[in-house]
């Protein structure tokens, strides 16, 4: 006889994102295989200078950890990192005079928290999010017992979205009263990109229903058109009068500054109260990590004309490859659905114009991870991604055919992706 596991431990599966990497850990042949992991937004890339500075002078003078001590910081964080956050948000031309930030333990944190206190756990009030939705907070949906609803979003066949339906939204909203709406504005897992003047439609809905604005910031600057970033720190009371006191945004350190494993994160909010209350949450955690706060914090001193140019030569990196690998997708697998890169560093595919009737694309990445290969060049490889069914929150979602991209590998590996998603496409076929 055993203790037994709760019901949510004794029902609880890995992520999305991580599960395709697990799989692949248990192979016999590991050792023999090239893995392209597309599966999750683990960037490759190098930390800004800034953030490299900090992490290679922890021993240096001016370094709070130079005596090999590393103390708790305060539960709200210290006030460097949390200033660096603020100079970012300065740096998109908002007012940051009423905006109060918390550090959190990475963006999944912040999201945590956000979630217990628009929602709280085990609520009658669910959170409604834009489908298909960052699996992580259907993810913590599941952990808090708080309800998800959704407005729905379709991918055309040429990779376009169609536009967002206002009317369904507020109607949604009406009928259903959720705590807040969360958008992210440079989508994951999507790639889609809602303007600035979405936001401000949008907000407008939230004010008129008297519920909370969030927006997953964490891609911001990612965006791949000629507009500018769209914010809601960017939105005023002129354009929409009481918004203010109804703003919270989940920050990162992981994606636009490449730091995925310094485990920082932002919780800001334009609403004193909230702000005091996720705080004392918050004091359960004690504190974020103290020496990637540290880190972080060294962009509380650059000059806004310097991260643009770090923004700059971001978007100059993703873009190219972005464009050349949907351009790769199409040419080598023609019927294949391949969105269009216009922010964030994700793509969709959607296989249901070429595959067969029952195909599950959660099927297909665990073969890809558990026993595809594919020879190329003298190596053998396979690709690991994430299935799209658990992005989406709606319990009537039928999406089976879906697969989520992430432009993180480094270039060389990410431009033979076609043809090894191609040949492990056709192999899949052949066997089941």
């Amino acid at each position: 006889m055993k203790p037994k596991l709760s019901q949510h431990y004794q029902h609880r599966e890995p992520s999305a994102i991580r599960q395709a990497q697990i799989t692949f850990s248990q192979r016999p042949d590991k050792d023999q295989i090239k893995v392209i992991n597309l599966a999750i937004g683990n960037v490759s890339l190098p930390m800004h200078p800034a953030l490299q500075k900090r992490m290679v002078s922890l021993q240096d003078s001016e370094s709070p950890f130079n005596k090999g001590v590393n103390q708790y910081t305060p539960s709200v964080g210290s006030l460097e990192t949390r200033n660096a956050f603020l100079n970012i948000i300065a740096c998109e031309g908002a007012d940051t005079s009423n905006i109060h930030c918390l550090i959190t333990d990475g963006g999944s944190q912040a999201m945590e928290l956000m979630m217990l206190g628009v929602c709280g756990p085990s609520a009658k009030q669910p959170l409604m999010l834009l489908d298909p939705a960052y699996t992580n907070y259907v993810e913590f949906g599941k952990r808090l017992s708080i309800p998800l609803i959704t407005g729905q979003r379709t991918i055309n066949n040429h990779g376009e979205f169609d536009p967002l339906d206002l009317n369904e939204i507020e109607i949604i909203i009406k009928n259903r009263n959720p705590g807040a709406l969360l958008v992210i504005p440079a989508d994951n897992p999507t790639g889609q990109f809602l303007h600035q003047e979405h936001l401000t439609a949008l907000a407008k809905i939230c004010v008129r229903n008297n519920i909370w604005m969030v927006s997953d910031e964490a891609y911001r600057q990612l965006y791949y058109g000629p507009e500018d970033s769209s914010s809601i720190w960017k939105i005023t009371e002129t354009d929409v009068p009481g918004i203010t006191g109804m703003r919270i945004s989940i920050e990162s350190a992981s994606k636009v500054w490449n730091a995925c494993g310094l485990r920082i994160g932002g919780l800001l909010t334009d609403n004193a109260e909230f702000h005091t209350r996720a705080v004392s949450e918050y004091t359960a955690n004690l504190c974020a990590n103290a020496i990637g706060q540290y880190i972080f914090g060294g962009l509380a001193h650059e000059s806004h004309e310097s991260l643009k140019a770090w923004y700059q030569s971001q978007r100059n990196y993703y873009r190219p490859i972005m464009v050349a690998l949907r351009q790769g997708l199409l040419q080598e697998m023609p019927g294949l659905i391949v969105t269009k890169p216009e922010a964030a560093i994700y793509m969709v595919i959607d296989f249901r114009n070429i595959c067969p009737p029952g195909f599950n694309a959660k099927d297909f990445v665990t073969y890809c991870a558990a026993e595809g290969k594919v020879h190329l060049a003298g190596q053998q490889y396979t690709l690991l991604l994430a299935p799209m069914n658990e992005f989406y929150a709606s319990q009537e979602s039928t999406v089976t055919t879906q697969m989520r991209i992430a432009m993180v590998e480094p270039q060389d590996l990410i431009e033979k992706t076609p043809a090894i998603l191609g040949a492990l496409y056709h192999a899949y076929r052949g066997q089941y």
